[in-house]
């Protein structure tokens, strides 16, 4: 009986001093060494690809967000037309917007799932592409996709070059700022395929709006 019990106080203390290194180990060190070695070799990228503008923090490369001055009567966005707009953000749900997510909600991420005969979808698509064409003055066949449809996450950063260079002539004027050079920036912050294959190519909105208005506060009209 007692060396049953010795045995069982042996094993219990290797099982605790096992627990203890293992805590010590996976819980504390391994998780400083990781982040240590984030820190110093990709800072940017471990704090969220965040960017900055005049030394604030105003969003991250990897999420997209509105660009609003408010909403309506009916308590829809209305988007802000002195900045590049994003595609469409309509994940499945949200509280905030009557289960759907329209307003690149962080906390929900997510593709509407809606087939491309669904009557709701192909509604959205005609209203927006219809606000897309009014709005820059442009034809509805040279509506981009796009502009009109939102990415399987629902909070794409990106849009691609078509639809930035869509919108530069309006965006110029509503910042009364020269056309070519509004162009200019688009240009400069077009991003080519991954390694020269992978993906499209795109533009990634914050970083270009975040040019765009160091430019019209250079200008002095921003």
């Amino acid at each position: 009986m007692n060396n049953s019990v010795r045995d069982t106080a042996r094993l219990l203390g290797a099982g605790l001093r096992a627990l203890l290194v293992l805590t010590v180990v996976c819980g504390v060190l391994y998780p400083l060494l990781v982040t240590g070695v984030a820190q110093a070799a990709f800072p940017n990228r471990a704090n969220g690809s965040e960017v900055t503008s005049h030394g604030k923090v105003v969003g991250s490369s990897l999420l997209g967000q509105r660009y609003d001055k408010g909403t309506d009567k009916k308590g829809k966005p209305v988007p802000d037309l002195r900045f590049f707009q994003p595609r469409p953000s309509a994940g499945l749900g949200s509280n905030r917007t009557n289960g759907v997510n329209t307003r690149y909600d962080l906390q929900v991420s997510g593709a509407t799932n809606l087939g491309a005969t669904n009557t709701d979808l192909v509604k959205a698509v005609g209203e927006r592409k219809k606000w897309v064409s009014e709005t820059y003055d442009v034809p509805l066949s040279q509506v981009p996709a796009d502009a009109v449809t939102s990415s399987g996450s629902g909070l794409d950063p990106d849009i691609s070059p078509a639809y930035a260079r869509l919108q530069a002539d309006r965006v110029a004027k509503e910042n009364r700022l020269p056309a070519d050079r509004v162009r200019r920036l688009v240009e400069d912050h077009t991003d080519g395929r991954t390694l020269g294959f992978l993906g499209e190519p795109r533009v990634n909105v914050l970083e270009l709006n975040v040019a765009l208005k160091d430019l019209a506060h250079r200008q002095g009209t921003g």
